[in-house]
Parts: C-alpha cells; sequence; structure tokens
C-alpha cells in the first residue's frame, strides 16, 4: 500500500533527510511529464507530437524535444527511484491543461510501466511550500543548490531581506541536453550544498533521483520554471517582511 503525505509530512520528511544527511528526492507528474511518457506506451508518437504541449517543446518551450524514447525512459526510471511522487488527484483544478492529460493519463501509463511510487503527494506540493513557515525555517542555514533557465532573479530573491537565505550555487538549465553536463558539475560540488531547487520541467524529474543518489542530499522538484516561484517568493517575501522569521 502507497503512503499519501500532506503538505507538512512531506516537509518533515525533508527535514529529517537533511537533519540525518541522507538522500531524499521529489519529483512530480503533471500533463507535461504524461505526454512525454506516453510515447509508443499507451499513445502513438503520432498522438504525442498532436498536443499542444508537444508543438510547444518542439518550439523550443519546454526544455525537451519530441520524440524522445531515451527520455520516455529515464522518467520511467527517475519515478521508480525517487523518495516521494507528486501526483495530481482525478478532480485537480490546479494545473491548466485538458482532463484527460492529467491523472487518467497517469493511471493508464504507471499500469503500463508498472509503478506504484510507496510514498505519493499531491503534484502541486511545491506551489504550496512558498506559503509555509515550515518550508522557511528548513532552508535557513542551509546550502542551497538552483538550477533553472535563469537562476540569478531567483537567488536574488532567497538571498535579500527578509529570507536571508544561503544560495551556494546556481547551475542555469535550459534543455535536455544538458543532462550529463549539469550531473558533472554537480559531482564537482556535491560537498558543497545541502539541498538543490530543481526548476526545469520535465528535466526536474530526470535530475532531482539523481542529484539525491550522486550527491546524498535532497534534491526537489520545485516547479516549472522561475518565473512561478519568483512571484510565489515575492509574495511569501512581502507577509515575512510584516514579522520576522522565528
Amino acid at each position: 500500500m502507497s503512503v499519501y503525505l500532506e503538505l507538512n509530512d512531506v516537509l518533515r520528511k525533508i527535514d529529517q533527510a537533511l537533519v540525518d544527511r541522507k538522500p531524499l528526492s521529489l519529483v512530480r507528474v503533471g500533463d507535461g511529464e504524461n505526454i512525454v511518457l506516453a510515447q509508443r506506451s499507451v499513445w502513438t508518437v503520432r498522438r504525442v507530437l498532436r498536443e499542444r504541449w508537444a508543438i510547444k517543446a518542439n518550439n523550443g518551450e519546454k526544455g525537451v524535444t519530441l520524440p524522445n524514447i531515451k527520455l520516455r525512459n529515464e522518467l520511467v526510471k527517475s519515478i521508480k527511484a525517487a523518495s516521494i511522487v507528486g501526483l495530481l488527484p482525478l478532480d485537480d483544478e490546479q494545473i491548466k491543461a485538458p482532463s484527460y492529460l492529467k491523472r487518467p493519463l497517469t493511471n493508464r501509463i504507471f499500469r503500463h510501466f508498472k509503478l506504484n511510487p510507496d510514498v505519493q503527494c499531491h503534484a502541486c506540493v511545491n506551489r504550496e511550500m512558498p506559503s509555509s513557515d515550515q518550508f522557511w525555517r528548513i532552508l535557513r542555514r542551509r546550502r542551497i543548490l538552483i538550477i533553472t533557465r535563469n537562476p540569478e532573479p531567483l537567488k536574488e530573491i532567497l538571498e535579500q531581506k527578509p529570507l536571508g537565505l544561503h544560495v551556494a550555487y546556481t547551475i542555469p538549465f535550459s534543455h535536455y541536453d544538458q543532462i550529463e553536463e549539469t550531473m558533472d558539475i554537480v559531482k564537482t560540488i556535491r560537498h558543497k550544498f545541502d539541498i538543490a531547487l530543481i526548476s526545469c520541467g520535465v528535466n526536474a524529474v530526470i535530475l532531482a533521483p539523481r542529484i539525491a543518489e550522486l550527491t546524498g542530499k535532497v534534491a526537489l522538484d520545485f516547479g516549472k520554471g522561475p518565473d512561478r516561484i519568483a512571484a510565489a517568493l515575492k509574495a511569501r517575501a512581502r507577509l515575512l517582511s510584516k514579522r520576522p522569521i522565528r
């Protein structure tokens, strides 16, 4: 039987892994991951390439190019390896995508690949984290690695008052082709960060478990893009400016 974690439970597991210095990875499966995973499994490639998400991907907007069966297989491997897997509920309204691209498709794909993650949570848990005091307390006194297309704006938000966090390293990442190069960089700095926040769409699902396994650190699939994260953190920062973190 799978265990389902609410936000506070996920944060407790992250905190405990940091305290114990043990690896932990969080990945999330949404419509984009479903489309990649559907290639030559539950859908034909032709069907996949008709989807608006796939068209955007092949126009350079999603950090991947389709078809890519190697990418599909890496996603399957990563979902099996992840400590916690975020899934959308059947009645999800948070993700702006047609319902047939969400949990119903995930269920078909998981049956096909015989995937049944032991520990699950809501796929949008990353959106809830910035509104949690517990999340910010966890990040205090931690060395943070940011991996995203343009990491500097997010770095600035995290480091400036009232958050005052320590971003130890940033790695710009824009396309699947950079996976191995990124892992080489991570290997060289593996003793110099505690937690990785990864915002590069589908690629984050691959990177998070690999980084956790390689470094023994915590690695989180933290959202599709830095703009969304930056907006959430700015909103949180405005609230925190009225009352100090304790």
